[in-house]
């Protein structure tokens, strides 16, 4: 082993990997809940089998492209394609570990991102599409935003901050839902049946589940096992829990009853409002973010369901509206007192850091939603993205996977 290399950092590093590994299953279970039994199998699918997909992909080239050597700020060449050099000594990201402990970790980011828009199209998506469409999003959206911000790219040139993912996972991620409900459409029965979740108890164990691995997401981003990660894990528990609070507080002032399923959302959109802060503000302001994150996030779900978008799972609510205050929120609230790396934001005399947020939180969703809305019309076009009604009515356990998920 090279005298560089901190077994301390690699071991909480590789750590970390696992714990975010363990957040693509959390969310099937999430995600499982939330829809009709008759879709659960196909729902928790999406999730596991983005993991294999994109494991590959990553290995393959998709680490290259966002890691790889800068071009131009805009991608990253191919001189790591199938992990070409990428073995047991430091890599430039991380110099205390090894390089394929950073490409590993990175790569449980790279699974999770696609598996969090399948919650806005669940129920009604042909599962040839399904995987096509991770692929080319993985390809065309994720990798190039991932190394605008984290691969030397122009938004890390420009001084943007994002710690663990707010614009390269949760805006990506949910401003493509959005596209992709209103691309595909809503569901046959929608605004007449009811669409209810049909088993709150595993929605509340996924998010647990995800609460869990996030202190992998936002504390393993810190890379050392050291104070900043320390600081990450426990902005990122706050920020969930003032969350939770608060979502179930408004839920319940506006419908008359305290909501299981609504703090268990509240939680998720706190974590990911602190993903993009977590190695850059204090406690004080993680409370903030999360009380910003409880009223944004459950607003905007009213809204998108006054205006009758299926969004199916409220990815574009929790993940695209959390997301995006989040990373406003770091330009407001960033410290170097946090960390020596970065920079103050609003309230510590540095207005120019909120416009510089404001600059990736526009890039991202303009270039998401561009990208996502053509690849889901050329999938149209050649694969078709629906199921026949009649196979929607059925549930797409059976239809598309000849299987069921309760035999009682």
């Amino acid at each position: 082993m090279p005298n560089n290399i901190s077994a301390g950092d690699t071991a909480w590093l590789l750590a970390s990997a696992a714990l975010v590994m363990l957040m693509t299953p959390a969310l099937g279970f999430f995600y499982g809940g939330l829809v009709r039994r008759k879709n659960v199998l196909a729902t928790i699918m999406h999730s596991f089998f983005i993991l294999c997909l994109i494991s590959v992909q990553w290995v393959l080239w998709g680490y290259t492209l966002a890691f790889g050597p800068d071009h131009g700020g805009i991608i990253g060449g191919l001189d790591w394609l199938a992990l070409r050099g990428v073995g047991q000594d430091p890599g430039p990201y991380a110099p205390t570990v090894p390089h394929e402990a950073y490409m590993v970790f990175q790569m449980m980011f790279a699974v999770i991102t696609p598996a969090l828009i399948t919650g806005a199209f669940a129920e009604r998506k042909r599962f040839k599409a399904f995987v096509v469409f991770t692929l080319l999003w993985a390809t065309f959206v994720y990798d190039p935003v991932a190394h605008w911000v984290w691969g030397g790219g122009w938004l890390g040139q420009l001084g943007a901050l994002d710690f663990a993912g707010g614009t390269v996972v949760h805006i990506t991620s949910g401003v493509s839902a959005l596209v992709a409900a209103l691309v595909l459409g809503r569901r046959v029965g929608y605004g007449r049946d009811a669409l209810e979740p049909h088993d709150a108890t595993m929605t509340v164990l996924g998010a647990s589940l995800l609460w869990f691995g996030w202190f992998g997401f936002n504390a393993g981003s810190a890379i050392t096992a050291g104070g900043l990660a320390a600081n990450a894990f426990v902005v990122t528990n706050t920020a969930a829990a003032m969350a939770a609070l608060t979502w179930m507080t408004v839920s319940w002032l506006h419908k008359g009853a305290p909501s299981v399923l609504g703090a268990a959302a509240g939680a998720v959109a706190g974590l990911v409002a602190i993903t993009p802060a977590s190695g850059y503000v204090d406690v004080s302001a993680s409370i903030l973010i999360g009380l910003g994150a409880g009223v944004f996030c459950y607003t905007a779900i009213q809204l998108t369901k006054r205006l009758k978008v299926d969004d199916a799972l409220d990815v574009f609510g929790v993940h695209g509206i959390g997301g995006a205050w989040g990373a406003l929120a770091t330009g407001i609230f960033a410290t170097v007192a946090i960390n020596s790396g970065a920079k103050d934001g609003l309230v510590y005399g540095n207005p120019g850091q909120l416009g510089i947020q404001a600059i990736a939180v526009a890039a991202s969703i303009i270039y998401s939603a561009v990208m996502t809305f053509v690849i889901l019309k050329l999938i149209d076009v050649f694969v078709g993205l629906r199921v026949p009604e009649n196979e929607e009515v059925l549930g797409l356990d059976a239809s598309q996977h000849r299987e069921a998920a309760y035999q009682i």
